[in-house]
Formats: structure tokens, sequence, C-alpha cells
């Protein structure tokens, strides 16, 4: 069948996609790659042998187990095992009280960073009584608390840190196929109840709903007796593996490929070439198609005859050249030598904070937390401390206090691991003059060169620079001293603005002296170069000659004002100067706003709590997801050209038109793992956020009870005004009749990043951690006007 001979193309351009044929069985998959060794005495560890890692000595040791002392306080340090599970992919924890299996372990694909010795807020306050050689820190991400433990001895520290790194270099490069089979199989080795290898009817029923789909009887019992040749009722060793390649069979794909391929039921390099000119894939060539078949196939016959069989072409749809984001667009692509007022910038509100901001913990953690999700501008809320040393918190709450200097460390230490570009610390000073120059001595001391001190260009000190030039530095946003006033000269408080707006001009005047009677140190004004901070009251029609390096702060209230009474005008201040954005004080839960209207007006700095996940924070995520995720996102032209015209409340008529059908998804998570029988029943949802004309959402039916391979094959059709600012988020809900739907997954991303044709979306959590193998297949269709 794989003969080297060279076919003609078969042009079968469609303006529709076909909705892929229903078929009679309830289920459908991607068949695994080559079966593993059926022979292996323990089938968990299978998914050990499939990373390369069964001989791997620390491996071996994290089997086996360690006694870690868990540090949470001076005074809690409790003994706890820890064991990795067979599967490779998550750790077992012994807790004092035990609960369901799901509460007794953690997965790896989740692990944000594994650090040695003290290098944790937790570690440095209480690890004292442990030497650093023996500690280390397993950082999560999400909202999920650090893991301060301790080893017996300095050497098994290391193997857990070494084995750890090992296992996440593995995952990250395993393909999603390959994740697929490594989850499959995990499943399996726990539905095997008496381990033995082989699989009884009651076994497979055990697996069908640990997946997430509910068979009906008759037909998965005919199913298992198809693959039981040996007619024992029993399956084992490549019986198993038939069943898992008919259960995992994804007969849409096939469908799509068999299109392509014709009689052969192989596709050509011609032929590929004919597909991904269908897809919409700008500037491919006959060589780009071979590439790929070099890349993806797995048949070593088919390669050496430029020949892509089916299980290549999936291969291919499930890499990231096969999904919706485009991959040109997630390393640095965007010009980064325009001014800083040009970019969208990550920002955080009350960045200390862990929880909600009446009584929750204040931590250094959460700084490195928010570093690690890509963002630029951090907030530091100063107060007067005991001992002449500033502290952090949440003024007149019940927040806990943190150090001004073990914030700055924390800057130093993490600000940079995942973006090189520049940083800026929005301070909000509550402090009087003395703790403003300790404020200003411990930038000085502990950022050394990092820290921006007087303008980079001194011909031109009043031009933003690009965060190219900035790469490495840290920009302070704070008052500055009017040039013409003495050091001790009487300056506004960094305060953000009141929440209050409709004063009368009495008491606005009156509020103003009340302001004026505070001071600013010449120590900490002087750290202000690029950022600083003043009060924005109006704008006129016809604005001031531009102050690029004033930065206004503004509640959501109050730019919600602006954008819809000034429009225009708003835009045009924000193609000059930077803005920032807060939520306003009343959210006591520490809530978000929709970033995505302040960003319609140009607003750079549109400040979120990172510590509060939701809708919001999938927005922020999708938007600075580009670029290398480096924090920083070029605007599009609309928003940057001084003499702009462009209004978000009157953009235009429709130029877009994006066509969206939802045809299947795959290996949905499981919402209640400790009830056996619940079965998602998932619809999916697509949201437009952008332009107020644009915002819609549409959704498919619901599918009842599959969550494994549900299909849907539905069309939803929008119309886009201002497209370049368009995000489009996917959403899978558990459809419930009586009360609200249960989050699934979901994915964000701009619509400029949207790549056309057959596409899987690759789902996140709530927190924004990988649900993989979770997929959408979906066909995607863009028309410009």
């Amino acid at each position: 069948m794989l003969c080297g001979r060279w076919r003609s193309c078969r042009r079968r351009r469609s303006e529709e996609p076909p909705v892929p044929a229903q078929v009679a069985a309830p289920v459908a998959f991607p068949s695994p790659p080559a079966p593993p060794d059926s022979g292996t005495k323990r089938p968990g560890l299978r998914a050990l042998k499939k990373m390369g890692l069964t001989e791997d000595e620390d491996v071996h040791a994290m089997l086996r187990g360690s006694r870690f002392r868990k540090i949470r306080s001076r005074t809690w340090h409790k003994e706890r095992l820890y064991r990795l599970q067979e599967d490779g992919l998550s750790v077992w924890f012994q807790r004092r009280i035990p609960r369901a299996l799901s509460q007794h372990i953690f997965f790896v694909q989740h692990i944000e960073a594994v650090r040695e010795g003290h290098q944790s807020e937790g570690l440095r306050r209480f690890g004292g009584a442990f030497p650093p050689a023996r500690c280390l820190t397993i950082a999560f991400k999400g909202r999920r608390k650090n893991l301060d433990l301790a080893a017996p001895t300095a050497e098994e520290a290391q193997r857990w840190v070494r084995g750890l790194a090992k296992l996440r270099a593995r995952l990250d490069a395993m393909s999603q196929r390959e994740r697929l089979d490594h989850w499959i199989h995990s499943y399996l080795h726990r539905a095997d109840s008496n381990q033995d290898s082989k699989m009884s009817f009651k076994e497979i029923k055990s697996l069908l709903r640990m997946v997430n789909v509910d068979m009906n009887d008759m037909y998965a019992y005919h199913l298992f007796k198809e693959c039981d040749h040996s007619n024992n009722e029993r399956l084992e060793g490549t019986e198993i593996e038939e069943f898992l390649r008919r259960l995992l069979k994804r007969p849409e794909l096939e469908e799509i490929f068999h299109r392509y391929s014709g009689e052969d039921r192989v596709l050509s390099a011609p032929e590929l070439l004919e597909f991904l000119e269908d897809q919409g894939e700008d500037g491919v060539t006959l060589a780009h198609a071979q590439h790929l078949i070099q890349t993806y196939e797995l048949n070593e016959t088919a390669k050496q005859h430029e020949l892509m069989t089916l299980d290549g072409f999936m291969m291919y749809l499930l890499s990231p050249e096969g999904a919706a984001l485009d991959p040109a667009h997630m390393c640095v692509f965007q010009d980064m030598d325009q001014p800083l007022a040009h970019y969208f910038i990550s920002s955080s509100h009350n960045t200390y904070l862990t929880d909600s901001q009446i009584g929750g913990p204040s931590s250094t953690e959460a700084y490195v937390r928010a570093f690690a999700q890509g963002c630029r501008c951090v907030e530091l809320d100063c107060w007067e401390g005991p001992g002449g040393e500033p502290v952090i918190y949440h003024g007149h709450t019940l927040t806990s206090k943190i150090l001004f200097r073990d914030v700055v460390q924390a800057v130093r230490d993490h600000a940079f691991t995942l973006s090189p570009y520049p940083v800026i610390l929005s301070l909000e000073n509550h402090c009087g003059l003395e703790q403003q120059a300790a404020m200003a001595r411990h930038l000085r001391a502990i950022l050394g060169d990092m820290l921006v001190t007087q303008a980079l260009d001194s011909q031109n000190p009043e031009e933003l620079p690009s965060p190219e030039q900035l790469k490495g530095r840290v920009l302070v946003k704070g008052k500055k001293l009017p040039a013409a006033r003495s050091e001790d000269g009487r300056i506004l408080p960094d305060r953000e603005e009141e929440e209050e707006e409709e004063e009368e001009e009495e008491e606005a005047e009156a509020a103003e002296q009340r302001r004026l009677a505070k001071q600013i140190s010449p120590e900490l004004s002087a750290l202000a170069v690029y950022c600083c901070a003043t009060r924005l009251r109006t704008l006129r029609p016809a604005p001031a000659p531009p102050q690029p390096c004033q930065v206004s702060s503004l509640s959501e209230r109050k730019a919600k004002k602006l954008i819809r009474e000034a429009g225009n005008s708003f835009v045009r201040h924000n193609t000059r100067q930077l803005t920032r954005v807060y939520p306003l004080g009343l959210r006591m839960t520490s809530a978000n706003y929709s970033p995505q209207e302040m960003w319609n007006s140009g607003c750079q700095l549109v400040a979120l709590n990172f510590q509060t996940p939701g809708y919001e924070m999938d927005l922020n995520a999708g938007r600075f997801l580009i670029n290398g995720q480096c924090g920083y996102v070029l605007k599009p032209a609309c928003l940057r050209q001084p003499d702009t015209t462009f209004d978000p409340e009157c953009p235009g008529p429709p130029r877009t038109t994006l066509t969206i059908q939802v045809l299947t998804a795959q290996q949905l998570p499981k919402l209640n793992a400790e009830k056996p029988n619940s079965i998602v029943d998932p619809l999916v949802r697509v949201e437009i956020h952008g332009v107020p004309t644009d915002c819609t959402r549409k959704e498919t039916n619901y599918v009842l009870n599959n969550g494994f391979n549900p299909r849907w094959g539905q069309t939803l059709q929008f119309q886009l005004r201002a497209p370049e600012l368009v995000l489009v988020r996917f959403v899978v809900e558990d459809y419930d009749a009586t009360s609200p739907n249960d989050f699934v997954g979901q994915f964000t991303l701009p619509l400029n990043s949207l790549k056309q044709g057959y596409r899987h979306i690759h789902l996140l959590s709530k927190d924004g951690a990988s649900l993989s193998p979770a997929t959408l297949f979906v066909h995607i269709r863009i028309q410009r006007s």
C-alpha cells in the first residue's frame, strides 16, 4: 500500500466544511502510537517506560517514597510521606486525616517551579532549623499554596529536585498523542482492580466511567467481545491495546483525511499541500509539506516515500502547528522599539495579596506568582512600619504585613525569569519622609543597576523609551517633586484617586489643601523618572502639550466615565502617555472588572487582582498569551496614532465575519472524580470580547453523558466591527437544567492570532493550568471585507 508513486492532486475546496457524518457507535477517538510491551508485570510502569525513565535512580527513589518534614509555621513541622505514582504524572502524599484520593495527590504538570534551599518566604521565615541543603519548595501554578519541605538528608532532597526536573522536562517534550496514550494507560492501571494486567468487563466499565463516558452496556459488551480473541471474558496484552485503539478512534479526522488521501488512504506531499492551502496557511510550499511528513509521520516506510498515514495526520493536527493559536505568535514577534505608551502592559493590583483585600494574607510569593504569569507592573502599598522599616499591606484592614525590602528582593530575584522586558513598581505611598527615604535606599541598594535612576537619553529626557531600550530594568511609578520647589517642598501623596467623583468645587479645593499637607522625600522623588504619578481631572477636545512621562491612575468607575464621555479624546491621550486603571475599593472579595473596556480605549496598565480566577483573568491571560508571553503587546495602529479618529463607542460598520464550526471534544476532565457515575453533559460557548458592539456569545446544544468524545457539528457566526481588538474565548461547561452550569475548561486568544481551518483548542483550567489531553476540535473561517 505504501508504494512510492507520485499521485496527482485532486482539488476538493468548499466554502463550508462538511459536518462529519454521525456514526452509529456512541464513542470515537485517535489510535495510539505503537502499543507498549504487553508483558510488563506492573502496568502502571508502562507510563514511565514510555517516558524513558524506568531505569532512572532518582525516579526509582521517588517511586519508593520519602518522608519529608512539611513546614507551615515556626512550630508546625509535620512528617509526611510523599511518593511518586506509577503513572509518572502525579505524587501521592499522606494527610493527617485521610480524604478522597483526589485530595491526596498533586500533578507534575501543575508545578510552576522547584526551588532548592531557603528560596521561599515560608522557608526563610520558618525553616531555620533545617539546613538549606535539605530543603526544597514546590511552587504550583494557580492559587495552590507552596509546598515547603525538609528532607532527611541533602541527597534525598536532591533526588526529588532532579527527579521532578526530569519528569517535568519529559512531560513538556511529549506530543499531544503521547500525552493521550500516557493518560489512557494511567486510567487503565487504576481500573485494573486486582492488578493482574487483565481486564474483565466489569473493569472495562469502570475504565469508561473514569474517562467520562457513559456507554450503553450492550454496545460496550459488543466492543469488549470483538477484542476478546481468546474468548475467556478477559482482555490482556494486545487485546487491551486493540480495545483502546477502538475507543480512541476519531471518525471526524478519518473523514477529513480520506477526503484528501483518496482510495489508497495515504497522503502524498502534494495532497498534504492541498490540505494546507485549504486550511488558509500562508505561503506554504511543497518543501513545507515534506517537512511536516518527516516531523510527524510515525511509520518509517511512509517517511521514506514522503507519504503521511492517518496516524501521522493526527499527530500533526494535535501538535502546536495544528492548534488554534498561531505558533509564530508564541515568540516575541512584534516591534519592541516603540514608546512604552504604545503597548498593553500586563498589570497587577494589590499584588501582595493572596486572597481578599479585607483579611487575606500578604506574601512576597504573590509577586513571584505574578511575574510567573508575565506581569510587568506590580503594586506596592507602602505604610509606616516598626523599627524604621516600611511595610506593605492593605491599609486599615486585617491583611498581614510584609517588609518593603523583602518585596524588593523578590523583584530582584524573580522579575526577569520569564520576560526580559521592564518592570514597573507602582508605589502607593503612605509613609512619612523618614521611611520614604528608607524605601529609596532599599530600592537603590537591592536593585543596583537594574533600577532606572536617570533618563536614558539626556537630550530628550521627556520622551518615553521603548521596552527594548529598558530590557532588564526596573521603573518606579511615584510622585515627583516639582523642579521649581525646594527639597522640602510639599506634594500630593501617592494614593490612588478618590472613588467619589462628584465633588463640589469648594470641597475639591479643601481636599486639595489637606493633601498638600503631606510631603514626599526628595530621595524617593528622584526615582520617578519615566512614570511620574499625576492626577487626570478632565480631557479637553484640544489637549495640552503631551507630557509622556506622566502616568494617571484611575478607578474603573472614572475610566468608564471618560470612555463614555470623552471617547476619542481619551484614546488620543493614551497614545502619548500611560494610564493605569484599578478596581473599585468596594470589591471587598478582590473581584475583578472586565479589562476589555479599558483596552478598547488604549489604557496600557489595566490592573487586575491576579489572585482571583475568573473570566476577567482569562481575558488578561489571553491578551498576553502572544508575543512570547513577555507582558508587552503592541496596541493596534488605531490606538497608537496621535491624530486617531477611533472611538470604541462608535467603531463603524462590520468589517470581519468569524465563522466557527464546533465539531467535537476529546477527553474532557471529570468534574467529580469521587462519583464514578457522574458524567458531564458538555456544551461549548464561544464568547467575543471587544468594543461594545462586538461583544456577544453563542453556544451549542449540550451532549448527554459524554465527556470523552462529544460531537456537535454546530456552526456559530459573528460580525465584527473592530477585529483588531477582539479576544475569542472558548468555554466548555457541564450543562445543568436546575442550577448554573459548571465550568469545565476554557481557552482565550486574540482574533489576530487565531488560525483558520481545522484546529484543536487545548483547554485550560480555571487557574490557567493545562487540562491535557482535553481538547476541542473546530473549523475556523475568517472573512475580512
